[in-house]
């Protein structure tokens, strides 16, 4: 038992330690404006991540590990310890991926049937990196889950009016090895949406799509382009999507001290009476001086707001925090 409490102890204490000093030197880059050099140490801790298979622990469920692994006996096969660490640690490797946040007072400026103008509206968001550089490419390949709630907590009873699931899969590519270009990456991926909900107020639809990151300066822009995967005719929701959605969408992100910008734009191209668009302005600051949660400010105006209203025009401002950026 000492033996493998022995190893469980070290394997969590010096990868921790060796992580915990990788962040305190990118954290100390930062705060001396070197952000290439911060940056370069950030992607080291993220390979060894990758490699040992596990997210960083910290300092309280180290602890916690530890006084589990003293009361489990000696197994000397090596896989078999990997694995307890493994569970142990509780480690799943999920990641945010878009926002995850909570908007209490999200307004609708128009006055619809069946709600009100006032609900709650958040969002969850995760990955899960399922392989590293298994083509050579030192791509990523990863699952995407988004959830986007619209609740109508004012109301009585409370409904949650809308809900659009996004499970997706998708691959990341890095580009170029160097700040001499612009272009920072790919990425492309299947992207499903839908909300659950029975005819006739079900709607899904199922993309490819392709992303590219560009970089400017403190100025990010990530074009994308969509194609919508043909279904017959019977089993279609919503055949006219793309004449609200477009067929991709621009997103701009400004990072600016602790203040970041992002602004969406999306717009079906058609230049008559029939061009239909969108755009969303998302704000987040910091949160009482917190790390981890921030102010968050949306405001958002066009075609596409949900799944439900793909086709009608909504004008909307929310206020909340973020879990994430």
């Amino acid at each position: 038992m000492k033996k493998l409490t022995l190893i469980i102890f070290l394997f969590f204490y010096s990868s921790a330690n060796e992580i915990n000093d990788l962040y305190k030197r990118a954290q100390s880059f930062e705060d001396n404006g070197k952000y290439k050099d911060a940056m370069l140490i950030y992607k080291e801790i993220a390979n060894k991540e990758r490699a040992e298979n596990r997210i960083y622990i910290d300092e309280d469920k180290k602890k916690e590990v530890e006084s589990i692994a003293k009361t489990l006996d000696t197994i000397k096969d090596k896989d078999t310890v990997e694995t307890i660490e493994q569970i142990l640690a509780s480690n799943f490797n999920l990641y945010p991926y878009h926002e995850n946040y909570l908007l209490p007072f999200s307004y609708d400026s128009k006055k619809r049937k069946g709600r009100g103008q006032t609900e709650t509206k958040f969002q969850l968001s995760v990955k899960k990196p399922i392989s590293y550089d298994f083509f050579g490419f030192n791509e990523t390949i990863n699952f995407g889950y988004t959830h986007t709630s619209w609740w109508q907590l004012y109301e009585n009873s409370s409904p949650f009016r809308e809900t659009n699931y996004k499970p997706e899969i998708f691959v990341t590519i890095p580009y170029g090895k160097s700040n001499k270009t612009s272009l920072k990456g790919f990425k492309f991926g299947f992207l499903h949406e839908s909300n659950g909900q029975k005819e006739p107020e079900s709607r899904s639809w199922n993309r490819i799509y392709l992303e590219s990151y560009f970089q400017i300066g403190n100025l990010f822009a990530i074009p994308r382009v969509w194609y919508k995967l043909p279904e017959k005719m019977q089993d279609d929701d919503n055949p006219d999507i793309n004449d609200y959605m477009g067929y991709g969408d621009l997103t701009l992100v400004y990072p600016y001290k602790k203040h970041t910008f992002k602004l969406l734009l999306r717009n079906n191209l058609k230049f008559n009476n029939k061009n239909k668009g969108f755009a969303q302005l998302d704000w987040t600051f910091p949160f009482f001086n917190s790390k981890s949660t921030f102010g968050y400010i949306q405001a958002s105006s066009g075609y596409g707001d949900s799944l439900i209203d793909y086709n009608q025009e909504v004008n909307r401002i929310s206020f909340g925090i973020s879990l994430s950026r």
